[in-house]
């Protein structure tokens, strides 16, 4: 498979960027979209030139962190998929390929195909969180009955990985779906009723702070997500945000 690849390169987050055309050749159908990159990147390295950088660990859908946007999608054109699970065979040998980095003024671009994500981790670290006593005073995890509807429902919410895909894919770089997702993981669930006011409220502050707009309702984020995130979740969200202001 021979491709055209218009991949966005930009040293730093102080330069401009721009769209540079690479030419590759020999890819094969099975190969994931990580592993075609990796091949572009072997040929520049042994041109002498300087590799692509992008972001990737686990290489199994689970961390997120491959996040890129193809064709003017989040992840690629395939559904319920990260970017390193997207297969070459999804493409036409000769088509062109747009790759860039999620854009959005929260995640503001690294290097290339890299962006600066952690202002998802300072919203978890404003309320993504439960305070249990552990000094002598465990809990069996079984001890406290749940509803199993209740438990199934914050277990998928609990499956969003925090890759962004929602935030790329909103026209105002809104993070609802995602902050939605952490809230109810914990709204639904016994041990996390305790501090619900004030995690709401304080994840909800540091999403506004962090520079994420506002929720469209136009579903793309749910579309996008490659863990099929529910919309409920935002739904769910404003209650739990309505409940804490009425009682502040």
């Amino acid at each position: 498979m021979k491709l055209t690849l218009k991949i966005w390169r930009q040293k730093n987050a102080d330069t401009k960027g721009k769209l540079v055309d690479y030419q590759i050749d020999g890819i094969e159908g099975d190969m994931s979209f990580l592993e075609m990159l990796d091949v572009l990147n072997e040929q520049l390295i042994n041109k002498g030139e300087e590799p692509v950088a992008f972001d990737h660990d686990c290489r199994e859908g689970i961390c997120g962190t491959c996040s890129l946007y193809i064709n003017g999608e989040a992840h690629g054109p395939d559904r319920l998929i990260t970017t390193c699970q997207l297969h070459m065979r999804m493409f036409n040998d000769g088509d062109t390929i747009h790759i860039e980095p999620f854009r959005a003024t929260a995640f503001p671009v690294i290097k290339d195909l890299v962006v600066d994500r952690s202002s998802f981790d300072r919203i978890q670290h404003a309320g993504g969180f439960i305070s249990v006593n552990t000094s002598g005073n465990t809990i069996d995890a079984n001890a406290i009955p749940v509803n199993k509807h209740d438990a199934d429902t914050a277990f998928e919410s609990a499956t969003c990985i925090g890759c962004g895909a929602c935030v790329a894919s909103c026209k105002n770089s809104s993070a609802m779906l995602f902050v939605g997702a952490k809230v109810s993981q914990f709204a639904l669930l016994p041990q996390g009723k305790i501090e619900a006011t004030e995690r709401v409220l304080n994840m909800v502050k540091q999403m506004d702070e962090e520079g994420f707009g506002n929720c469209t309702n136009t579903g793309a984020c749910e579309v996008e997500c490659p863990k099929g995130i529910s919309l409920e979740n935002i739904a769910r969200l404003n209650r739990e945000y309505l409940a804490a202001e009425l009682k502040g």
